[in-house]
């Protein structure tokens, strides 16, 4: 029988900066604080995954460079109990990511693309990956994958009986029909209301975002369309179109947003694997991108599935207006 979740795609490592303020061109910023942590869909959903259900196996697929960012990034994964059997080195750079943040704010990426983007459907053992689920993250961002190598990923796993899912990053650019070929071999699409924008070419607006849903779901994702935003997350499935407001956090609670997405996709991921109904897997993926955002980096806040109820369970929900 099938068991656990394996997330493939981009393993990097995030150096985080903490500015004052965005400078304006040729002017000067100084860096308050810096980091260092495990980057990518791999690292920051898997890890994600283990700290909420501990009792599930969670298996990283990616590829590292055989530098001490490889290393470093390796160790996270294995000292958060995810199965790193599945990630190979290549000769290049570990990918990285300059991260700079605004304290309570939103933050902008810098990336290197490295060793992950060779990461493609060679790198994918499907003779011993024995799993329930496999997520593959971050589609732009890997060259393979976006070379066809995902549409192939996801095709194989669909023989194998396994479900599926994907993600992307947010992208300025038109590269975005890339993707769609692959949605017909996509159980579980999880995106944010840009990359949905991008996709469909409707504006992602509160009051378009089921004709944005059932466009995407048009283009063959078979389970569900799952659209997170700051003030919202929707999903449309068989059993209708859902809206879950996202939680109104008091003063001073948003230490970092690096992560959310990710945090809002484990929670999600997590579920899903339960069999939550649609609304359900809405509350719990917002709770978890609030466990998130407590956090500078990308996984430090999350915990366990009850701590992170718990947290929540005194915030109330945003009112949103049709």
């Amino acid at each position: 029988m099938k068991s656990g979740i394996a997330v493939a795609g981009s393993i990097l490592v995030d150096k985080l900066n903490e500015i004052s303020a965005y400078p304006k061109e040729g002017e000067l910023a100084q860096i308050r604080k810096t980091g260092l942590s495990a980057g990518g869909c791999v690292p920051n959903v898997a890890i994600d995954l283990e700290k909420i259900s501990p009792e599930l196996s969670v298996y990283a697929v990616g590829v590292t460079g055989s530098d001490e960012e490889g290393k470093y990034v390796t160790g996270c994964l294995k000292n958060n109990g995810v199965d790193t059997r599945y990630v190979s080195v290549n000769d290049e750079n570990t990918s990285f990511t300059e991260v700079m943040s605004v304290s309570g704010g939103q933050r902008t990426f810098f990336t290197y693309a490295g060793a992950s983007a060779q990461f493609g459907y060679a790198d994918v053992p499907f003779e011993k990956l024995n799993v329930k689920m496999l997520h593959l993250g971050y589609f732009l961002l890997l060259n393979k994958v976006d070379g066809g190598d995902g549409l192939r990923i996801l095709g194989r796993a669909k023989e194998c009986g396994i479900k599926t899912s994907i993600d992307l990053v947010s992208e300025n650019s038109d590269r975005y029909a890339l993707v769609l070929p692959c949605l017909k071999y996509t159980d579980n699409l999880i995106i944010n209301e840009i990359e949905a924008g991008k996709l469909t070419g409707i504006s992602p607006e509160l009051k378009n975002m089921r004709a944005v849903c059932e466009k995407l779901k048009a283009y063959g994702v078979k389970e569900r369309v799952i659209i997170h935003c700051p003030e919202y997350g929707a999903c449309l499935s068989e059993s209708g179109f859902t809206v879950v407001p996202s939680y109104e956090l008091p003063q001073g609670f948003i230490r970092g947003t690096t992560g959310a997405g990710d945090a809002f996709c484990a929670g999600a991921l997590t579920a899903i694997y339960e069999e939550n109904s649609d609304e359900e897997i809405l509350q719990f993926a917002s709770a978890c991108a609030v466990a998130a955002l407590s956090a500078v980096d990308a996984t430090s806040g999350l915990k366990s599935k009850e701590e992170i109820l718990e947290t929540c369970k005194d915030f109330k929900r945003k009112k949103i207006c049709w």
